[in-house]
């Protein structure tokens, strides 16, 4: 199999994910339902197509084509339409979005029935990922994950951090079809709650007994030998650089799903989840009234991830 890959979803996360590709020396055929993002991809160097029977039909069999999604309707159109166009034995699916593992379980089962494989896989890293690279958990058929890994091996980070490690890879094999899904879903449950402290702790700074705290020298003597060190915390300081106290930042947190399907799942298991349901709701909080941790969450996601920020006059 050559270094080949047919990618459909060319967004924040599809657009850096495929630059780290084409800078290890994979052909990318790229499929995006806006044509702006197609022409985009064609002018960092992938082979771009106006439909999903191009983008298929210019890949060699066993085809592997990885999306990158909106959970929900988003992923099951694009599957059906595969489908539909035709698909072949030992072909691989992957979904790399942030679905619901139990969708992915359905959908895994029925695509199996087909002889196609489907894996999915949490990624971590967020849109400023292509540099570093990312994490990635994999779910599905082990046999299908040993086809893919040269492509995990170009997309994964290969930081060591806590301890360094001699040769660090930011990728695995979780467990059968869902579990990669699962993992990133508790993945964003814990990053949640860390948001939520780390807004909270900067709210007590920016608002307690010393009012004129310069926060983005101390999120950057924080990121330096500090036990809460962190990739956070060097968000947290970019931010501040940009913006010292957040005026122009409104308080209004969103959640992608992620929290909600966690807590929920922690209910079904009986598993105390206090912290990510305080975050949680701390989140839908901020819907009614401003706080400036709620300020620090938002400007957080959109460091890391590009998701968009209110802005204030």
């Amino acid at each position: 199999m050559g270094k080949e890959i047919g990618f459909i979803g060319l967004g924040k996360m599809g657009k850096a994910m495929t630059r780290r590709l084409l800078e290890h020396k994979w052909r990318v055929i790229g499929y995006d339902v806006l044509p702006e993002a197609v022409a985009a991809a064609k002018a960092q160097g992938i082979t771009g197509r106006s439909s999903l029977k191009e983008l298929v039909s210019k890949l060699q069999p066993p085809r592997i084509i990885w999306m990158m999604l909106p959970a929900g309707d988003p992923v099951d159109e694009v599957i059906n339409g595969l489908v539909q166009i035709g698909l072949n034995r030992d072909d691989i699916i992957i979904d790399g979005g942030n679905s619901n593992y139990h969708d992915t379980i359905r959908r895994a089962a029925a695509l199996e029935a087909r002889g196609v494989y489907y894996l999915d896989v949490g990624v971590s890293g967020g849109s400023v990922g292509a540099k570093p690279g990312f994490s990635l958990t994999v779910g599905g058929s082990k046999r299908a994950y040993e086809k893919i890994e040269p492509i995990l091996k170009s997309l994964a980070s290969s930081e060591g951090h806590y301890p360094k490690e001699p040769n660090p890879e930011g990728f695995a094999y979780i467990g059968p079809s869902g579990s990669g899904h699962f993992v990133k879903m508790v993945h964003n449950a814990i990053l949640y709650s860390m948001m939520q402290g780390i807004g909270e702790g900067f709210e007590l700074l920016a608002n307690g007994p010393y009012k004129e705290l310069d926060l983005k020298t101390i999120a950057r003597v924080w990121k330096h030998g500090s036990v809460i060190r962190s990739f956070l915390i060097e968000l947290a300081e970019q931010a501040f650089e940009k913006d010292p106290r957040l005026v122009h930042v409104a308080g209004y947190v969103e959640d992608s799903g992620e929290g909600r399907w966690a807590l929920q799942e922690a209910i079904n298991f009986n598993i105390p989840f206090d912290t990510t349901a305080r975050a949680l709701f701390a989140r839908m909080s901020s819907r009614e009234d401003e706080s400036f941790a709620a300020k620090v969450v938002a400007i957080l996601r959109n460091e890391f991830g590009g998701h968009k920020i209110r802005r204030k006059e």
